[in-house]
């Protein structure tokens, strides 16, 4: 108690009991409440409002930020057990897989996207695979990338597209010196050759313009002759990948008419096709040189039109081509190899031709490997064939040059007499080596094509544009100062792609960056010395002068569909992209699909 003594009054100070006290307090906290001015009323709203929000904001951000440190990123790369795993799944076992997947791609650009923005990459990465697994792989999407290497291939293929489309657009061949166009099978070969590759590396515009073109103006009711094989794997081989990479049935119904079209070419004596047919009239024939197909020719349309059976469901098309390769197989042969001509009529070799692995001769042995991978290696046959011919290449082609060993490819002409001549389409040979290995080939097999690679590389590396010339012969004397020579009729360079082709088919096998390097310095001498400024790319006629290559003026489609494509897949780290366990790549670059039998 405290006491005025002059007044005589006194305070008590206490605590009243029970109810009576809750309800004062709650009187006092509304009195105060309403002694408060509208303004700071209005203040303590907002305070209230903005932690509200920021709780919402804060606490998901808390969670992700705790995902994303570099500890957890490497760890679930690590192990796919890991909490990060927890965390961004949530016990989603399919997302489980993929991230542990992360780990065998060797795609870093993914890993990187997985550090900054976990939640949103994995989800998306996600989707994309299982699309790709379900229907078509989304090769448009926003979150693709790409290294400083590829974006350089994708600009000349940019550059070279660019001006086929300002100066020759829906014309077979474009001439970028000149800046005209000329026609070979009136068949817009250039875009049907180059669509896939522009579906490969994600050019949108570039792809539909090309759809668009050949949905409302690619016919094939031109009266004139086109050859079966050309047609098959250009024509046919680009309608076919595309309709697998995506799924469009404008391709698939094109592929089916060329595909009819093309079938009475079959109608030989010998079931052998002739090489040559109208597509109006639907009249076949043998050549205008003389009576008989190449070899390479008639056994280079069985992926094609194999795969056209698949899709359509109508088998006439594989019965035709299986006719074909069991006539070839039963054919009588110099340690697996062949001569390089046939004839339609009587079915027989010329046993006089020349045996190369070159011009006439070289996909026979690329597509014996390919049609037993495509039927997922259930025929045996084609493994046999090709096992036989690969020992008879060893045994009867393969040599080494003085002075410094490089292992070659040679020719026997008439069939037994050996030459020192390798053409630079023999260099397909390190790629599908190496595929074969892969596929349970013996170990031997993988070493020819490490041998074989780096002289296919020397034949770049020794010119001095470092552009390889068409056809070279090897010293084989033993005080020679160089490997190889070079006539002069055959300096020439077509923007050819086996090389390229080898190099990615070795690097995407071994991993070895090594051949990434020797693609990049054959890729800045196709910059250098074949680039037409405003215009694309040209041949060129003599590799041997820096001063003077001489433009021949003609941009090949297979530039497009071949070369730039290996180009753009050599410099792809990623294993599981087009990948070969789900993909063989036809004599043109164009990616068909493995069936299961």
């Amino acid at each position: 108690m405290i006491g005025n003594k002059n007044e005589g009054l006194s305070i008590t100070l206490g605590f009243p009991d029970g109810d009576d006290y809750d309800n004062k307090k709650k009187q006092s906290v509304y009195r105060i409440w309403k002694r408060l001015s509208s303004l700071q009323r209005s203040l303590i709203f907002l305070v209230l409002l903005l932690c509200g929000i920021s709780a919402i904001y804060i606490f998901p951000n808390l969670r992700q930020s705790h995902t994303t440190s570099t500890d957890q990123i490497d760890t679930a790369i690590r192990d796919e057990k890991d909490s990060i795993q927890k965390l961004v799944i949530e016990k989603d076992k399919e997302k489980a897989d993929f991230i542990a997947s992360l780990k065998r791609k060797h795609a870093k650009h993914q890993i990187d996207d997985l550090m900054n923005h976990p939640l949103k990459t994995v989800d998306n990465d996600f989707k994309v695979e299982q699309k790709e697994n379900s229907a078509v792989y989304d090769y448009f999407s926003p979150y693709r990338k790409h290294s400083s290497r590829q974006t350089a291939v994708i600009d000349a293929f940019k550059m070279s597209w660019s001006a086929y489309k300002k100066y020759a657009w829906g014309h077979d061949e474009f001439h970028p010196i000149s800046k005209t166009h000329s026609e070979w099978f009136q068949l817009g070969l250039t875009i049907v050759d180059g669509i896939d590759t522009a579906i490969i590396m994600g050019l949108k515009t570039e792809y539909e313009d090309a759809r668009t073109w050949i949905q409302n103006d690619l016919v094939f009711t031109h009266d004139r002759d086109v050859n079966l094989f050309e047609t098959t794997i250009r024509i046919l081989g680009g309608l076919l990948s595309a309709f697998h990479l995506t799924k469009d049935n404008v391709f698939k119904e094109k592929a089916t008419d060329i595909g009819n079209r093309m079938l009475p070419c079959f109608n030989s004596p010998s079931k052998v096709p002739y090489s040559d047919i109208n597509l109006l009239t639907g009249k076949a024939h043998a050549p205008r040189w003389g009576p008989d197909s190449s070899t390479s020719e008639v056994t280079t349309i069985q992926l094609e039109f194999r795969d056209l059976s698949r899709i359509t469901g109508d088998k006439k098309y594989e019965k035709a081509v299986d006719t074909v390769s069991n006539h070839i197989h039963n054919l009588p042969k110099k340690n697996g190899l062949v001569p390089i001509f046939i004839n339609a009529n009587t079915g027989h070799f010329r046993n006089s031709a020349t045996i190369t692995l070159g011009a006439r001769g070289d996909s026979y042995y690329e597509y014996l490997l390919k049609q037993w991978l495509q039927t997922g290696k259930t025929n045996s046959m084609y493994k046999d064939d090709y096992k036989e011919a690969v020992d008879g290449m060893r045994s009867q082609l393969v040599r080494q040059s003085e002075p410094n060993k490089l292992t070659y490819i040679g020719e026997l002409l008439g069939g037994r007499s050996f030459s020192p001549k390798m053409d630079h389409l023999v260099c397909f040979l390190p790629g599908t080596l190496a595929l074969g290995y892969i596929n349970g080939m013996p170990e031997e097999h993988m070493d020819l094509a490490k041998e074989m690679m780096r002289t296919c590389y020397e034949m770049y590396n020794k010119m001095p544009t470092k552009l390889s010339p068409e056809i070279v012969f090897f010293n084989q004397a033993k005080k020679s100062k160089d490997d190889l020579f070079v006539k002069p009729a055959d300096s020439h360079n077509l923007l050819r792609p086996e090389t390229v082709e080898s190099l990615f088919y070795l690097h995407r096998i071994t991993g070895d960056k090594i051949y990434q390097d020797w693609g990049w310095q054959i890729f800045q001498a196709f910059m250098k010395y074949t680039k037409v400024e405003g215009a694309g790319f040209s041949s060129i006629n003599n590799v041997r002068s820096i001063g003077n290559p001489g433009f021949r003026d003609k941009l090949e489609s297979f530039f497009l569909a071949e070369t730039l494509k290996y180009f753009y897949l050599l410099f792809e780290d990623s294993i599981d992209y087009l990948s070969l366990d789900k993909y063989v790549f036809n004599t043109e670059g164009h990616a068909l699909p493995i069936y299961s039998q």
